[in-house]
């Protein structure tokens, strides 16, 4: 069995396919010195942020209130996914420093939630578990009152690797299923929807206390009737707090949005969410996985307390 490998697929979409970008997505150019302040921490921090590697539209809003998700292991995927703006490639070496440099940056950024995401690392015999580890060790000792989010890869061909980060015990446990189960081999290769699902329902399985997290987009070709099927295949493994958002081309080279949801229809899946027993959902043209991340954390806790006391009750 292949446990290591890099991807040598290329990008070569040749469907010249087109819709205009609707009137309701607009996003704020960022131009604030808070958002100046955010970027220059990051820069000479040295760290990665998938806020600038998936060109995320939110960047400007969320690092205007320091709110910053860390991209470890380097800003080079062993994938070539058909959506995502993450550069390709052979990836370099690990940087030993890199927990360290998190944890001093976040705490003088203040930070009450944080976000730490990485590219796939195909090419590791535990795909990078241990740098999520080190990075979790060390903001427990710097920012112990900082809580932690981890948004993973799906360690496909690693086993253990979601062992180690689960014992690590983050405050929540994130892997996206990008999207519905047809279109995995176009939008997602090497990856493996049922395999995205059984990591979900393990994680819950290794800790009952942490919060699993799931995300989506839409604009890819999937139906109503697809999304549905989804949201259950997510509820049905456990997962608490579903996020769902407009896919946007990155470059030409990727995928082409087939469809633009309207604000009215993303309002619609939120309540079929919240109708199929998620915790929390946030579903509209802007949302990503870590946007409004802590504040969604804080609703998360407040809910589980509420559900705990009715229960004692």
């Amino acid at each position: 069995m292949k446990t290591n490998y890099i991807s040598k697929t290329h990008l070569n979409n040749k469907n010249k396919f087109f819709i205009k970008r609707p009137s309701w997505i607009k996003v704020k150019a960022p131009l604030s010195n808070d958002f100046i302040e955010t970027k220059n921490l990051v820069s000479t921090s040295n760290l990665n942020t998938v806020c600038e590697s998936a060109a995320c539209p939110n960047i400007g809003e969320c690092w205007e209130k320091k709110h910053v998700t860390v991209m470890i292991l380097g800003d080079i995927c062993t994938r070539k996914c058909g959506f995502c703006n993450v550069k390709s490639g052979r990836p370099g070496n690990i940087d030993v420093l890199e927990p360290i440099r998190l944890a001093k940056t976040i705490s003088k950024m203040n930070l009450k939630h944080v976000v730490i995401t990485s590219v796939d690392r195909d090419d590791l015999k535990d795909g990078g578990a241990s740098q999520f580890v080190k990075c979790i060790n060390e903001l427990r000792k710097i920012c112990p009152d900082t809580s932690i989010e981890v948004l993973t890869p799906d360690f496909q061909r690693k086993n253990g690797a979601l062992e180690k980060i689960i014992k690590s015990r983050p405050d929540v446990y994130n892997h996206n299923l990008e999207t519905v189960e047809r279109l995995y081999k176009v939008v997602r290769k090497g990856a493996n929807y049922n395999h995205s699902l059984n990591i979900l329902e393990k994680a819950k399985y290794l800790n009952s206390a942490v919060f699993t997290k799931s995300g989506f987009m839409l604009g890819l070709g999937e139906s109503e009737k697809e999304v549905s099927i989804l949201l259950d295949d997510l509820r049905n493994v456990g997962v608490d707090f579903v996020t769902i958002g407009q896919y946007l081309q990155p470059t030409k080279k990727h995928l082409s949005v087939q469809k633009y949801w309207s604000i009215e229809e993303f309002k619609k899946f939120e309540e079929l969410a919240y109708k199929k027993g998620f915790l929390l959902a946030s579903s509209s043209p802007l949302t990503r996985s870590s946007y409004h991340a802590d504040k969604d954390f804080k609703k998360l806790k407040n809910i589980r307390m509420k559900l705990i006391s009715n229960e004692i009750l």
